[in-house]
């Protein structure tokens, strides 16, 4: 018998709309939480792009309501929403939420075992906390950039993922409210969590931060094997342009890949800097004669850890990730079906069969969700009216 989705007794109220908070309430939901968005009317609402139907995967199996936060009359109806809420997730810029009269000290006089996460750039507090920013500003901040190998001019290049908003963010957001409702166990309340992005890059880049401060030693581009210092942790292009990753620390690994693409000569001065420049002159000059794919068809399994640079369409149909299921099917009402993204981390809800996918440009969930808590359909159709709720 399937054991039941790890998280399928929390609600999630959610009142991001994009960035790290968006990303952890996809990963709880994926965990079996139903997650509610609460976004704002259309008649409140500033100019703002639509996202397209595939963004993010990011609404599959999310309920959406709106309401007008800042009317005293529907700001209590997301206070009776609270009641029922396990979890709150909020991005909104530091003060923001208790101007509204939704911070962590107002919602838990209605709900003391709800845990309140706020994500943002720098924290809460503190002179950066005010500073807006996005992904690119917080791997820049935390001396993620400055250790990657450099463009030709000198200028530390642009991650091609979302590495803070995904890991530093919403892993890192994710991560703390699952921790927070083990604690709630324990204690029977809640608690607030402040997530920074900009913290939660500083642990990514704990390694170098942590070789600083223990030896003086400044960290950079080509200064340790993990920032290309020798040759066999580095790319290399193959003869039909395409690329390989070469990721070899082990000696014996390393001893596998000079013997496999007759280098023998090299065994010895893995870590020789004196002969760096020349060790990756022959291996450019070797991986030269052959397809990016025979390299790996010969190398890739003999214990070499050497692989393809693959781009997003080979991704995608690489057997590896099609044994391990990671594609499923979806369905949007207006665009139709595609594939998509599934949960892929351990655990997951794994849904079988298409997946359908909400349109938000037509209309919300916000009718039954506010039934479900109990609200009066009188009072319903009275904020609708108003245009306090959509």
């Amino acid at each position: 018998m399937p054991l039941p989705p790890a998280l399928a007794d929390i609600t999630v109220l959610d009142l991001s709309t994009v960035g790290p908070a968006t990303r952890a309430t996809r990963i709880l939901a994926d965990y079996g939480a139903r997650v509610i968005k609460v976004g704002v009317p259309p008649s409140k609402a500033g100019l703002q792009t639509t996202p397209p139907f595939y963004a993010y995967s990011g609404n599959r199996g999310m309920q959406q309501i709106k309401l007008d936060l800042k009317a005293e009359e529907s700001r209590e109806v997301f206070l009776q929403l609270v009641e029922q809420a396990d979890v709150v997730v909020e991005s909104y810029r530091p003060g923001v939420v208790n101007r509204l009269g939704i911070g962590y000290e107002d919602l838990r006089q209605r709900n003391e075992r709800l845990v309140y996460c706020s994500t943002s750039g720098y924290g809460q507090d503190g002179p950066a906390s005010q500073f807006a920013g996005h992904d690119l500003n917080y791997v820049a901040v935390s001396g993620f950039l400055h250790c990657n190998e450099r463009l030709a001019d000198g200028r530390p290049p642009i991650p091609g993922s979302s590495v803070a908003d995904s890991a530093a963010g919403g892993m890192h957001a994710a991560m703390a409210i699952l921790a927070a409702l083990l604690r709630r166990g324990q204690t029977g309340t809640g608690e607030y969590l402040d997530v920074s992005v900009a913290d939660g890059m500083l642990y990514l880049m704990s390694i170098y931060i942590d070789e600083y401060l223990a030896t003086g030693r400044e960290p950079g581009p080509g200064h340790y094997i993990l920032t290309g210092q020798y040759a066999c942790y580095r790319t290399y292009q193959a003869g039909d342009g395409k690329w390989l990753a070469l990721g070899v620390i082990e000696p014996a690994f390393w001893a596998n890949l000079c013997k496999g693409v007759g280098l023998e000569k090299w065994i010895e001065h893995q870590h020789d800097d004196a002969v760096q420049d020349q060790i990756a002159a022959d291996l450019e000059e070797a991986f030269s004669r052959r397809s990016r794919d025979e390299w790996v068809e010969a190398l890739a399994g003999a214990n070499t850890c050497l692989g393809p640079v693959y781009s997003i369409d080979e991704v995608v149909d690489d057997p590896q990730f099609q044994h391990r299921g990671v594609v499923i099917d979806a369905e949007h009402p207006t665009d139709g079906r595609f594939r998509q993204l599934r949960g892929t981390f351990a655990g997951q809800e794994r849904p079988e069969g298409v997946q359908p996918v909400p349109d938000l440009s037509a209309g919300t969930d916000t009718i039954d969700v506010l039934t479900q808590a109990g609200l009066a359909p009188a009072l319903i159709d009275e904020l609708r009216e108003r245009g306090l709720l959509a």
